[in-house]
């Protein structure tokens, strides 16, 4: 996997809509001006993407014009990283668009979560790692300031790496019930904070390492069956990444989708499980007991490690996770850590 280089104050930076187009929408625009402040702080040149302000009606309407300006992004040597807007349900509809050479060509940082996951799984068709999480409007225009604990983990991984990092679990949290709703007079509105409980171990002894692959598990259903859902060789020794949408999966529908994943052969040949926290209080326990009933006897996997209430994609607050670099969980000390720089 290609790893792109590290942030330095005077890079250019751009911002992209390959989901949803809100961030362009009157309503939203405040947000795309607080994160270009919020960017600019940290001696960021930024820009948006011809394409990127269009609005919602427009981007839907053409997807090709969300992949031109992907492509152009990457295809731009002044531009070192590129930030997505906000997710959605229908980034797989830029895939007929998508040059894999193009980006393998020009690694940079590029960010993003929820339906962004499709870019994050084109990025590991092309060989380039990419960073799971920090969206421009959920993210680094959240209102107030950027919480600590994802600033940390931006800072950490995008501008001054470490050999190795320890990612902690955050000792606050809120739900998808505590959202402050995105309207400028709530601008000085904070999220609100509640003590979280840290990571837990569903399953598994001692310590296992492998790269990270997985993103936002609503999300695979649309790349099972394309060129982007990876071989069951390319998942061999892996550390799969689960974390679920604000949209309240029911237990049922989870238990298919890691059916599915058991079917392909997928949880027999993995190294661990990552899972998020879960958006929404009420699914924190049951879905605990959707992991143990499906891998742990349905699978019959009881060893396989699972590493629960991680700070990742629709958790309050989030970290930022490179994709297809080493980890190791260690289910004794209940820890979990990049063993290796974020970037370069």
């Amino acid at each position: 996997m290609i790893k792109p280089k590290r942030l330095h104050k005077g890079d250019k930076v751009a911002i992209v809509s390959l989901s949803r187009g809100m961030l362009g929408e009157k309503m939203f625009i405040h947000k795309f001006e607080l994160a270009k402040k919020r960017l600019e702080e940290y001696g960021l040149e930024v820009m948006a993407m011809p394409n990127a302000l269009k609005g919602v009606d427009y981007l839907y309407q053409h997807p090709e014009a969300r992949a031109q300006d992907l492509m152009d992004a990457f295809r731009n040597p002044e531009i070192k990283a590129v930030f997505n807007a906000i997710g959605g349900d229908d980034t797989i509809r830029l895939l007929p668009y998508i040059d894999f050479d193009v980006l393998r060509n020009n690694p940079k940082i590029f960010t993003g979560f929820s339906d962004t996951t499709t870019n994050h799984f084109m990025m590991y068709k092309a060989g380039i790692v990419s960073y799971y999480g920090l969206s421009v409007m959920n993210n680094i225009a959240e209102y107030v300031s950027i919480n600590e604990y994802t600033k940390n983990a931006m800072e950490k991984t995008l501008f001054e790496p470490q050999d190795t990092l320890e990612i902690r679990c955050s000792e606050f949290c809120s739900y998808e019930k505590d959202k402050i709703w995105w309207k400028e007079e709530n601008i000085d509105q904070p999220t609100p904070r509640f003590k979280n409980n840290g990571y837990e171990i569903i399953q598994g002894k001692g310590k296992v390492v492998g790269e990270l692959l997985g993103g936002c598990i609503d999300v695979f259903p649309e790349l099972l069956g394309t060129s982007l859902w990876p071989s069951l060789d390319e998942w061999e020794n892996k550390i799969l990444l689960i974390e679920t949408s604000e949209a309240d999966m029911p237990e049922m529908v989870l238990s298919w989708f890691l059916r599915n994943l058991h079917s392909q052969g997928i949880l027999n040949v993995i190294k661990g499980i990552v899972v998020g926290k879960p958006a929404v209080e009420e699914k924190l326990d049951s879905y605990k007991e959707v992991y143990r009933q499906v891998v742990g006897f349905e699978a019959n996997l009881p060893k396989l490690p699972i590493l629960y209430n991680v700070n990742v994609g629709h958790a309050y607050p989030i970290g930022v996770f490179p994709i297809g670099l080493k980890y190791e969980i260690d289910c004794d000390s209940k820890t979990f850590t990049l063993i290796e720089s974020a970037t370069e």
